[in-house]
Formats: C-alpha cells, sequence, structure tokens
C-alpha cells in the first residue's frame, strides 16, 4: 500500500522492484557505453585528431545496431508475458525465434556495411560535403577512406552483437540480470586491455589510432557473445522443448520490435548524422561535440536502465491485464528518470571541468581550440539535455511493452529527422556556432522527444478503465 497522500505508483514495494530490476541493467546496459567511452578516452590520450574516424563510422554502424536491438526487442516483451502468467519454462520458443532472426540479421547487416562503408563516405565526405575553410579540414578523399576501413572493421562485430543482445535481452527477462552484467563487464576489461596495446602501444606494439579501437571493439565482442551464449544454454530453457505458441505470437513478437527498430533508426542515425555535419564543420567541431555526445549518451545507461526495468514491470502487467498496474509502472518509470536525470545533471555541472581533461589530455589542440576547455563549455547544455534523452527511451519503453508500435515511432522520427538534423545544420554550419551550435540543436531535439513521449503515455495509460474506481 501507498502512504496516505503519496500517489498510488509510489508503494515501497514497486519501487524496490524498480531499482531491484534497474540497477543491475543500468550497469549492464552502462557497459555498453563504457567501452565508446574508453575508446574515446584512449583516442583523446594519444590520437586526439582520429576520434571522427570513428565517431563517423557509426552513422551505418549504429543504425544497423539500432534497428537489430529494436527487432529483437520481442523476445523480452514477449519472454515477460510469459513470466508474468508463471509461465516461463515455455519460453524458450521466445528465444529460440529471436536467435535465428539474430543470425539471419546479423549476416545481411554485416554484408550492407562491410561493402557499403566505401561508396556511402565517399558520397558524404567527397560528393556532398559542402565547403569548409577550416584549417584542420583534412583532404575529403582522406577522411573518406579511413572512416571506410574503421567501419569494415566494426562490422566484422555485427553478427556477434545481435546474438549476444537476444541473449541479454532473454536473461534479463527472465529476471536474471547480474549474469548479464558479469558478462558485460568481462568484455569492458578485454576492450579496455586491447585498447591500450593497439592503440597506445602501451606493451610496445605499433600504435593503431582509430584502426586499433575498432579491431578492440569487435575482439571483445566476439568475447562476450561466446560467454553470454554458455549462460543461456547452461541456466534457462532456451533450448528446451516447450509447447506451440498461439497462432499469431510470431507475428507479435515481431510487431512490438519493428516500432522499435525505426525508432533506434530515428534516434541513433539522427545523432550519428550530426557527427557528419560537425565534421564538415571541421575536425575540432566533430571532437569537441562529439565527447559532449558521448557524456549524454553515458548517462543514457542510467537511463536506458530505468526503462527496461519500466518495459518489464509494464510488460508484466500487461500479460497479467491489470491496467493499474500499467499506469502505476509507467508513472513511476518517468517519476524515477526525472530524478536520475536531476542528480545527472548536478555531476555534470559541477564536474565539467575535470570531466572533460579527463576526456582529453588538457594539452590537445585542434584547429586552434584548446579542446578540453571547449568540451566542458558543452556539459553544460548536455546536463540539461539528458534528462530529456532519458524521458523519451522511459515513455517509449512503456507505451512498446503494451504494444503501442506507431506512435512512438512517429515522435522520434519528427524530433530526430525534421528538428534535431536540420537545427543543427542550420545553428552549427549555416550560422557558424560551431559545436555549441550543434549541441543546441540537440537540445533541441532531444527536448521535443521527451516531451511528446512523456505526455503520450500518460494520455494512453490515463484511459485505461480502472478497478480502482470500482
Amino acid at each position: 500500500m501507498a502512504r496516505a497522500g503519496w500517489p498510488a505508483w509510489a508503494r515501497a514495494s514497486d519501487i524496490s522492484d524498480l531499482l531491484r530490476l534497474s540497477v543491475p541493467i543500468a550497469i549492464t546496459r552502462m557497459s555498453m557505453m563504457l567501452m565508446g567511452i574508453t575508446d574515446a578516452i584512449v583516442l583523446g590520450q594519444y590520437s586526439p585528431g582520429e576520434l571522427p574516424f570513428i565517431l563517423n563510422s557509426w552513422l551505418p554502424m549504429g543504425v544497423s545496431i539500432g534497428f537489430g536491438m529494436g527487432l529483437l526487442l520481442g523476445t523480452q516483451v514477449l519472454t515477460s508475458e510469459l513470466l508474468g502468467v508463471g509461465l516461463a519454462q515455455e519460453s524458450g520458443r521466445i528465444f529460440r525465434r529471436g536467435f535465428w532472426a539474430a543470425l539471419g540479421l546479423g549476416v545481411i547487416l554485416t554484408a550492407l556495411v562491410f561493402f557499403g562503408a566505401e561508396p556511402l563516405f565517399h558520397w558524404i565526405f567527397v560528393t556532398i560535403a559542402p565547403v569548409s575553410e577550416a584549417a584542420d579540414r583534412l583532404d575529403p578523399q582522406t577522411i573518406a577512406s579511413e572512416t571506410a576501413k574503421v567501419t569494415r572493421i566494426l562490422s566484422s562485430g555485427l553478427l556477434a552483437f545481435m546474438v549476444s543482445q537476444v541473449c541479454s535481452f532473454y536473461l534479463e527477462s527472465l529476471r536474471r540480470p547480474l549474469l548479464v552484467t558479469v558478462v558485460m563487464y568481462f568484455g569492458v576489461v578485454i576492450n579496455l586491455v586491447l585498447d591500450l596495446a593497439l592503440v597506445g602501444g602501451v606493451w610496445g606494439g605499433e600504435p593503431m589510432g582509430a584502426e586499433g579501437v575498432a579491431w578492440a571493439t569487435t575482439i571483445s565482442r566476439w568475447a562476450l557473445t561466446v560467454a553470454m551464449f554458455i549462460l543461456v544454454v547452461a541456466l534457462t530453457p532456451a533450448f528446451r522443448k516447450s509447447v506451440a505458441g498461439p497462432l499469431d505470437e510470431a507475428r507479435r513478437q515481431f510487431s512490438v520490435g519493428i516500432g522499435t527498430a525505426i525508432s533506434n533508426v530515428a534516434e541513433w542515425g539522427g545523432f550519428n548524422f550530426t557527427f557528419i555535419i560537425a565534421t564538415w564543420i571541421s575536425l575540432a567541431a566533430n571532437s569537441i561535440y562529439g565527447y559532449a555526445i558521448q557524456i549524454i549518451g553515458l548517462c543514457f545507461m542510467f537511463y536506458l536502465g530505468i526503462g527496461s526495468a519500466t518495459s518489464v514491470r509494464v510488460a508484466e502487467a500487461f500479460g497479467r491485464g491489470n491496467n493499474d498496474e500499467i499506469r502505476d509502472a509507467g508513472r513511476l518509470g518517468v517519476a524515477a528518470t526525472i530524478l536520475m536525470g536531476v542528480i545527472l545533471g548536478i555531476v555534470l555541472v559541477l564536474f565539467h571541468g575535470p570531466i572533460s581533461r579527463l576526456l582529453v589530455r588538457p594539452d590537445a589542440v585542434l584547429n586552434g581550440i584548446v579542446l578540453a576547455p571547449a568540451i566542458a563549455s558543452l556539459l553544460l547544455i548536455a546536463a540539461a539535455a539528458s534528462i530529456f534523452d532519458g524521458l523519451q527511451a522511459t515513455a517509449s519503453m512503456a507505451l512498446r511493452a503494451q504494444e503501442i508500435v506507431w506512435s512512438p515511432s512517429i515522435i522520434h522520427i519528427g524530433s530526430f529527422f525534421f528538428v534535431m538534423i536540420p537545427a543543427c545544420y542550420m545553428l552549427g554550419l549555416v550560422a557558424g556556432r560551431g559545436a555549441q551550435g550543434m549541441m543546441e540543436g540537440a537540445f533541441m531535439g532531444m527536448a521535443i522527444a521527451g516531451v511528446g513521449q512523456t505526455l503520450l503515455l500518460e494520455w494512453k495509460t490515463a484511459r485505461l478503465p480502472s478497478k480502482r474506481a470500482v
């Protein structure tokens, strides 16, 4: 029971359940971003000018990963529904369907990215790129070829990513997120060791710069995928015989994910295309803006933990058909996201200087700009933008757990493609505001997405009939 005068969604038992789920998931998801942050920090200490090659490579890589993650999300949602009605032992068919989809996606996306990288980046940086007078501007053909080279290396880990993702979704929906956490941090450690060896040449090897980062990411991804798959086989009913599911189960599993996939393409594609715009401005603008976005991405992992836990709790209530629990779980998730956003914002404001100096060495200079102070100034905007980024994630995941698919996707497409990208282009490139204008444009897109998804969630759940009113 909630305390007198407190809202119904603020019950201590619900808060405890959300924390029990969200903390391990947040720690797990943070490992994904820690790999990227580790890459960026090592590059910032040894080869800060090569960060744009990595950031630009995530245009096709991010779109591919986001699409795959979205399409496979149905594995988590349907497994959670079975768990909610006490049929977790029958969930093996859900995992196997997701596993074969992950294999197929991995092969197709690897081929598309590997063979499409060279023509894509030639078109972006040679054919359509606006003329830049920046002093640190490399030859467009060099930018295109170096970025394509890094992208092809990263693409060789796409199959591993898809398999590890469906395994982690399955384990988390069976309420075993700590297993995923352990495996993911095993990957983080491997990635750090390889970064230092390949990028920094710490143990006597030849420094490889951005290519070293790409190889470190790919090798560590395959290592953690093998470990994750072994755990699924050994500890879950993934490959145990299960009864046939409802006739429309396969359609539901992938229809839930299609909307998420489209939203991820819009969000991740939108964010990653802003790195392209920043590169059109200058390598310095790309590095400054890119490091600030990396910090927002790290904060996003906290929100992703809350959002994933909220999605599981909403899906369980949806499987039971309990509208009050659906509504309460969604509202608690939103409230937790706002509270976390305030805490993270305060941390970024208070420690923006030390954080920037951790990202790049204090004497790093590009195009006459000292990078660390410029990054620090953008972290103040990042503190505010981060809250809205969290809201759009939590609210949209709570909506999709109720099989509300297309409305969140429309909001994402509108916010990131039709607001954020044009705003970044106009403020950063046309108005000449550089990295500052880029961050202002990104803030506009995230704010509209966060407010829009939250209002949609409240409107949808408020209309559900409540047993409390009877």
